[in-house]
């Protein structure tokens, strides 16, 4: 996202809004490994039954 592009966003939807996506972007990369981790997890246990 762009800087103008951003302080658009905040002049229009506040900067609650804005926090949000920033820190949904921030952890994007870390949901997808928690996401490839349980998958894994998963198929370590059904393995051991």
């Amino acid at each position: 996202m762009e800087m103008d592009q951003m302080l658009t966003a905040a002049a229009n939807y506040g900067f609650p809004m804005l926090v949000s996506c920033y820190l949904l972007v921030r952890m994007e990369n870390k949901i997808d490994q928690l996401s490839t981790n349980i998958d894994a997890l998963t198929r370590v246990i059904a393995a051991a039954k």
